[in-house]
């Protein structure tokens, strides 16, 4: 084989896109990798399906391969079809060979001129398995090869791996622009945001493009509102004169049919995913509950074909977002879109997202909310969306509205927190009335929220009508009613208000449940300091000695309360003696 020369312009090099933008970091690497003086370098370049691997090795071949001559190009998505790309290299090295031999000996003849000849390029695209390109790496010694696929395989040391990403915001406007205005000036409003919403992968910008340029009074705006209101069947349509089979939703399913062979859970794990925010998943959501092991199988296969990628310290994941749009969108035709299984999924998101949560009340718990802050907002304005079906006053709507405003709260968003609960009571004021136990639930969350931001006079208003509410539906002694009397003697910042609704609230517990009764003691407690305050500082010290000493009869020396009250009455009696 060696002395065979090969005639002009037998290379197959795929065709690169029309426009191709960006990726200089990329094409550098290439630069480094493949011109280097070793006798055989391998360039493995993997990702999301869809997002250029191959656009870019044949722009690198066809635009910066200076000093080689010969580029082989071979489909390697099975070892037939390596195979199949080598014999036909074979054929066109020595086309009558064809009629004599078989594929098993044309196979070994394209081999054999890799191995004896130097100064190639092989491009063996869309790897799915590295043992299908194993013979060819032994034995193809004297070129260079660039490996693409969406498989991140592990690599021998001495090949240069290079995992692409989506493109930047501006190169990804840019890349629309063109495709667009290629046949004269469009009305481009909008292209921004479509750019954004197709998360810069570069085979969605293609597509969409594509379809604009064809649809001539379709603008980006227009194309981004199909997408949203119907993310699957937008992402499958090809433009004229384009192929059908390069679409989004077609790459992806050869993707998940390909994980569907070897590990079925990690197609139903990628639905669940849909349903949360796409950055930084805390694996917590992530697990398997019943099986651990199956759960971390999944999120390797998933991270394997680049379906998903994890942060360096390896506690969340990221998913693109039309990954997940697709993956929420029924599709009779597609085996991994069916929509069962998608509600199914959804269900499953919630209730990982419910074992999840952690206790609000403790501090220690608030980086947790931050971190599951904006995978509550996502499943929140999903039930949002079901709200037709379910009722907004469905239990786990509200619930899930409660428990963002836990999450805003303890990343510091207090605006967020009172705009939530702001339109939350409206709805349900509209839905149930303003007396409704939902509705004065919610109302008493707003009057916190109030009260947290320094917006006392509007807390006081919702507690004072919660009372009111409470006193006309329960009655005077009733816990609830009695309680929103507490909040607003709270909430007052008169302190002769405050103490006088805390005498009369003194008054109910005696009353209902006794002298001695803890609630009673804590309400004396809150009485004593209203008087402090108010300037009845005398008294305030009596009655914090007479909470004390009940507390050391009723407790004991060293309970919690009793030592409190120790406390208290140490700080007001010192403030007493220095007047």
């Amino acid at each position: 084989m060696s002395e065979i020369v090969t005639p002009p312009g037998m290379g197959n090099l795929e065709s690169w896109p029309d426009r191709f933008v960006g990726r200089e970091v990329e094409l550098a690497r290439l630069d480094d990798a493949l011109t280097s003086g070793r006798t055989v370098v391998v360039a493995a370049v993997h990702g999301l399906g869809g997002v250029g691997k191959s656009s870019l090795a044949a722009y690198w071949a066809g635009t910066r391969a200076h000093g080689l001559g010969l580029v082989v190009w071979i489909r390697a998505d099975s070892r037939a079809g390596v195979e199949q790309g080598l014999a036909a290299f074979a054929t066109r090295l020595q086309p009558a060979l064809a009629e004599v031999l078989t594929v098993e000996a044309l196979v070994e003849r394209g081999l054999q001129w890799l191995g004896t000849h130097t100064g190639w390029l092989l491009i063996l695209d869309n790897v799915e398995n590295p043992a299908d390109i194993a013979v060819v790496r032994a034995r193809a010694r004297g070129g260079r090869i660039i490996v693409t696929g969406r498989l991140s395989m592990l690599w021998p040391s001495d090949a240069a791996v290079i995992s692409l990403d989506v493109l930047d915001a501006d190169d990804a406007e840019e890349l629309l622009t063109g495709l667009v205005t290629a046949a004269g000036p469009r009305n481009l409003d909008g292209a921004a945001d479509l750019c954004e919403a197709l998360g810069y992968l570069p085979l969605a910008i293609n597509q969409a493009g594509a379809y604009l340029a064809h649809q001539r009074f379709t603008t980006p705006r227009a194309y981004l509102q199909l997408l949203n209101d119907q993310p699957g069947p937008t992402l499958d349509c090809a433009a004229t004169g384009t192929d059908a089979e390069r679409t989004i939703t077609r790459i992806w399913c050869v993707t998940l049919d390909r994980i569907a062979e070897t590990e079925p859970y990690a197609v139903e794990l990628l639905r669940i995913l849909a349903w949360y925010a796409p950055d930084n998943v805390p694996l917590t959501l992530c697990r398997d509950e019943t099986d651990q092991a199956r759960g971390d199988a999944a999120i390797g296969m998933l991270l394997a074909y680049n379906m998903i990628t994890a942060d360096p310290a390896g506690e969340s994941v990221s998913i693109h977002r039309l990954v997940q749009a697709v993956s929420r969108t029924p599709d009779p035709l597609d085996p991994h879109r069916d929509g069962v299984a998608i509600e199914r999924a959804h269900a499953t998101a919630i209730d990982a997202m419910w074992r999840a949560l952690p206790d609000h009340k403790k501090p220690g718990s608030w980086p947790v909310w931050r971190n599951l802050l904006p995978h509550i907002i996502a499943l929140e304005r999903t039930l949002d969306d079901r709200e037709r079906l379910l009722g907004g006053e469905h239990p786990r709507s509200l619930a899930f509205r409660e428990n963002l405003a836990f999450a805003y709260e303890s990343a510091g968003q207090t605006g967020e927190v009172i705009s939530l609960f702001e339109r939350t009571l409206v709805d349900l004021e509209r839905q149930f009335g303003a007396e409704h136990a939902h509705t004065l639930t919610f109302r008493k969350n707003l009057a916190d929220a109030y009260w947290s931001a320094g917006r006392t006079d509007e807390a006081i208003e919702q507690f004072e009508r919660i009372l009111a509410d409470r006193e006309r539906v329960l009655g005077d002694d009733h816990p609830d009613t009695v309680k929103s009397r507490e909040n607003l003697a709270h909430a007052y910042t008169n302190n002769l208000k405050a103490a006088g609704l805390y005498e009369r609230i003194l008054a109910d517990r005696e009353r209902l449940l006794g002298a001695e009764h803890p609630d009673t003691l804590r309400c004396r407690d809150n009485l004593a300091s209203a008087y402090f305050w108010s300037g009845r500082r005398r008294d305030a010290v009596r009655m914090f000695k007479q909470i004390l000493a009940d507390r050391e009869r009723l407790l004991g020396d060293e309970h919690p309360d009793t030592l409190e009250s120790r406390r208290t009455l140490y700080h007001y009696g010192w403030g007493v003696r220095d007047t």
